[in-house]
């Protein structure tokens, strides 16, 4: 028998590990739908998972044999990654990218359920930092921003996502 698939396996819940490029992407918990800013902790086993069954969101003539085999290998993976360009804290492009990670089915499912450790509320953090940097305090704002640190996926678990590791 085969189980009903819940909400959140139906369409792509997006992981951004980058607070900035978060920001970028909510307006700093400003726009529209996005007033609420969540930070969700989940486990390390689970985002490896998630990159070892992710397709690259867009076709990479390198990576890919050709546009047909990466149209297949999108529709069978449960996720999916894009690289965008990270940003600073008045949310300007830097030139270099961060990754940003999509789920649906059953690596969404396995998220939900299994993989979430905490979910920490930092819509005011986001507002505090946002109101320093426009008030031209950045030195006091990037002190504020949560600690982040280049993932240690290894070579090996980012080529077939066009990544590379420093």
């Amino acid at each position: 028998m085969h189980r009903p698939r819940k909400d959140y396996e139906r369409d792509l819940t997006w992981i951004k590990p980058s607070f900035l490029w978060m920001m970028y992407r909510c307006g700093w918990g400003l726009k529209q739908d996005h007033e609420t800013v969540l930070a969700v902790e989940i486990t390390r086993e689970g985002f490896d998972w998630a990159l070892r069954h992710a397709c690259l969101s867009h076709y990479a003539p390198g990576l890919h044999a050709d546009q047909a085999a990466w149209k297949r290998a999108l529709r069978r993976a449960p996720a999916r990654v894009q690289w965008d360009p990270e940003r600073d804290v008045h949310l300007n492009p830097l030139p270099y990218r961060s990754l940003q990670l999509g789920l649906a089915g059953e690596a969404a499912g396995r998220y939900a359920d299994e993989w979430t450790v905490s979910v920490t509320d930092v819509t005011p953090l986001t507002h505090e930092i946002h109101a320093l940097v426009r008030a031209g305090d950045t030195a006091t704002a990037e002190r504020l921003l949560p600690g982040e640190r280049v993932y240690p996926a290894g070579a090996e678990a980012l080529a077939h996502l066009g990544g590379t590791t420093p």
